[in-house]
């Protein structure tokens, strides 16, 4: 029955959205990627099958089908769970969703609501240090914008984009027993269990509450703190993404990797030239004493030669002097020892090594001449079982994880037997656009300097829509066939024409032989 009712309500809705919304470009803006894992939470109490209450305040997902609110947003839906039904309205699509309290605690004032039949981007809590002054954005649905907004209730499960304000962490407080923030951040009823966030999109507290402000008095707000937040979250043995890593912009956090990305170019360059140095210097040494050899075995040769020779004109004379004395059996047998000597001599002399050495081929460069100029040539061998380890100064990551990356790279830009990457500017490379994320990345690997990068674009719905809309019908498997190669070249390049200008991370892992 509470089912019925609340389709009943959401059904009109559905019809407005459809014809009224419009969704907003795909940015590359931490705050709107966070956004869309907001969602509105509203509650609608029912008394012998009539809406006699309507209440709503904000959440934010912790998992794809889970979602964080304030306990006081739901305090009504535990207390009469057969009287109260618990609504999801997530900022995009055309659908809102039944939800129900699995988790509550009313003493941190967190609860926590599943649902089904969508999947939202999680958020990620920041675990690092938060520094007094510094930026943060409250991201909800505030009811006073509502009240000036909305032209019925239906506007209040329609969805749409979450407010955003601004302010400055003032420092940590407590209320009773409970760690909460104190900011400057502008919140009002309604943003109650939506997401204080750094200004790198990860959620550092759970608005809850917010001062009075009496004759002039400056308003601030609190928020239930990341520390209160962790602690609800493991005791409802609730899995969540975790980021320790300072803020820092992406422009800053690009250029700095291009530096270093050249650097370490330079660098596996300039080990490959003395390495190369080495082998041509160790070449020449064996190649010299490769000469010396043969000389050595020339003059022995020689030297034999000239002592065959000897003995074979004395082998004749002492044939001669046998001979005048009358001994000529003896003096045959010598002169034909003495001839088969000199014979010898001269084919030993004929066959006498020629005291030159072949040089053997120099090792194959990593660049090709074309006209004058170097081309880079990217490596296609096959390196195995390769496990990538993050560079923490050369990323940026805002909710993925850092754990380590295991790759098996197979030849020819074969990934785990199964992904097939394209080789340009020196290094391979593939657009991933995943069916199930709300998540664009363009990955890379140098085999010259053994670095995977990913590359990461958190899109909106619509900005998915068009990603997949450019990849069409990818590879399901490796390829050497030119004309699947020269598909997917073109496939990449409509993905890339799809994407924000900025990225929202990069990861970036140096690679080494898996143990």
């Amino acid at each position: 029955m509470l089912r019925r009712l609340f389709t009943l309500l959401v059904i009109p809705l559905m019809a407005l959205a459809a014809i009224g919304l419009t969704a907003a470009p795909a940015r590359a803006d931490d705050i709107a990627a966070a956004g869309r894992g907001v969602v509105r939470v509203v509650t609608i109490a029912v008394v012998d099958d009539q809406v006699v209450g309507f209440g709503h305040g904000s959440g934010f997902a912790v998992a794809p089908n889970r979602i964080v609110t304030n306990a006081h947003v739901v305090d009504l839906a535990e207390r009469y769970p057969d009287n109260v039904v618990v609504g999801v309205v997530p900022t995009e699509g055309d659908k809102s969703y039944q939800g129900k309290v699995i988790a509550y605690d009313a003493l941190r004032d967190l609860a926590l609501i599943e649902f089904t039949g969508a999947r939202l981007p999680p958020s990620a809590l920041y675990t690092g240090p938060i520094d007094e002054g510094g930026a943060v954005v409250s991201l909800g649905f505030p009811g006073n914008v509502d009240l000036a907004t909305a032209r019925s209730a239906a506007d209040y499960i329609r969805p749409t984009s979450p407010v955003r304000s601004e302010g400055v962490f003032s420092g940590r407080r407590t209320l009773g027993d409970i760690e909460v923030l104190l900011h400057t951040a502008s919140i009002a009823r309604g943003n109650s269990g939506g997401p204080l966030l750094d200004r790198c999109g990860r959620v550092i507290g759970v608005n809850s509450a917010i001062t009075r402000g009496e004759e002039g008095d400056s308003t601030f707000g609190f928020a239930i703190a990341d520390t209160e937040l962790a602690a609800f979250l493991r005791e409802a043995k609730q899995p969540y993404a975790a980021v320790g890593t300072a803020c820092t912009s992406i422009e800053d956090r690009l250029r700095q990797d291009s530096d270093a990305e050249v650097r370490a170019a330079t660098d596996a360059a300039a080990a490959r030239r003395d390495a190369a140095s080495q082998a041509a210097l160790s070449r020449e040494r064996a190649l010299e004493q490769a000469r010396i050899e043969a000389e050595h075995m020339r003059e022995n040769v020689m030297a034999i030669a000239g002592l065959l020779l000897v003995a074979g004109a004395l082998g004749i004379g002492t044939a001669g002097l046998l001979e005048s004395r009358g001994r000529r059996p003896a003096a045959i047998w010598t002169v034909a020892g003495g001839g088969v000597a000199v014979v010898a001599a001269v084919v030993v002399f004929v066959l006498r090594p020629s005291g030159a050495v072949d040089l053997p081929a120099a090792p194959a460069g990593r660049a090709a001449s074309t006209a004058g100029r170097s081309v880079p040539v990217v490596e296609d061998k096959a390196l195995g079982k390769l496990m990538c380890r993050l560079i923490p100064e050369r990323s940026r990551i805002t909710i993925s994880s850092s754990d380590d990356v295991p790759i098996l790279w197979g030849a020819g830009g074969c990934v785990n037997g199964k992904t097939q990457y394209v080789a340009g500017n020196g290094r391979w490379e593939r657009v991933l656009v995943p069916e199930t994320e709300q998540t664009v990345s363009l990955l890379s690997f140098d085999p010259l300097t053994r670095t995977y990068a990913n590359t990461r674009y958190l899109m909106s719905g619509s900005g998915m829509a068009a990603a997949r809309a450019a990849r069409g019908e990818t590879p399901g498997q490796c390829t050497t066939d030119p004309a699947a190669i020269t598909r997917l070249v073109g496939q990449q390049s409509a993905v890339r024409a799809t994407l924000p200008p900025l990225p929202n991370e990069k990861l970036v892992y140096s690679c080494a032989p898996a143990d």
